[in-house]
């Protein structure tokens, strides 16, 4: 059974930093490929950062320079360190794993950027 459980969302003032952490289990994220996704309220959800099954990364241009993705293959874990936060990166974070044609979700961690 796959499962891809996030956490270390929560609450943060503008320009502080979060690291959220992509726990997984049925998969190996080495030979997957890994995103992190993010939904805010009454828009679509977004690819934030990707990484390859070769350690390749991409990012959307709203968050490059401030957010970076990795991967600890050791523990089947991925993380995503955010920094220099903003108020419009306030959504629901989710993580994302794809091989082929399987592709899993996790059920998401919230982020609130608020004075």
């Amino acid at each position: 059974q796959v499962q891809l459980v996030e956490s270390g969302g929560g609450l943060v003032q503008p320009g502080g930093s979060l690291r959220l952490s992509c726990a997984t289990s049925g998969i190996i994220i080495s030979m997957s490929s890994m995103g992190w996704y993010r939904q805010a309220p009454g828009k679509e959800r977004e690819l934030v950062a990707a990484m390859s099954s070769g350690g390749m990364t991409d990012y959307a241009d709203s968050v490059k320079g401030r957010f970076t993705i990795s991967r600890d293959n050791a523990k089947n874990t991925v993380y995503l360190q955010m920094n220099s936060l903003k108020p419009e990166d306030t959504a629901v974070y989710y993580c994302k794993s794809r091989l082929r044609d399987y592709q899993y979700w996790g059920q998401g961690t919230q982020v609130t950027v608020s004075s």
